[in-house]
């Protein structure tokens, strides 16, 4: 399923309308509050789920070569960490849900996590 489809799926509000997702299916998930675990192990082509709205995010997002990042909480970055994701082509989401039944329900559409 494609990063658009997920955001329906899961009824995601848009944070960076003006971003065009990519076309490629999402890879899998990943679910982390720490920055430097998202580097070493959030899957290529994943998305994120994350209660953190700084700029770290975006170039984490960027370096880890995600195909979006999806806030748990209805947290929402500041516009200067939003216009960083549009410039970066990174569409950023926000969702009322919990980060922990946001990755419940990726994984009930069949998405996963990276294996050791």
């Amino acid at each position: 399923m494609t990063v658009t489809e997920l955001a329906a799926k899961l009824e995601l509000r848009p944070l960076t309308p003006q971003v065009t997702p990519s076309t490629e299916q999402v890879t899998g998930g990943y679910v982390s509050d720490l920055l430097s675990d998202v580097l070493a192990n959030a899957p290529r082509g994943g998305v994120l789920v994350t209660v953190q709205v700084h700029l770290n995010v975006i170039a984490v997002a960027v370096h880890a070569e995600l195909a979006g990042v999806i806030f748990a909480l209805d947290r929402v970055p500041d516009e200067s960490v939003r216009a960083k994701a549009v410039a970066e082509g990174i569409p950023l989401y926000t969702t009322k849900e919990s980060a922990f039944d946001v990755a419940g329900r990726l994984y009930e559409f069949g998405l996963r996590g990276p294996r050791a």
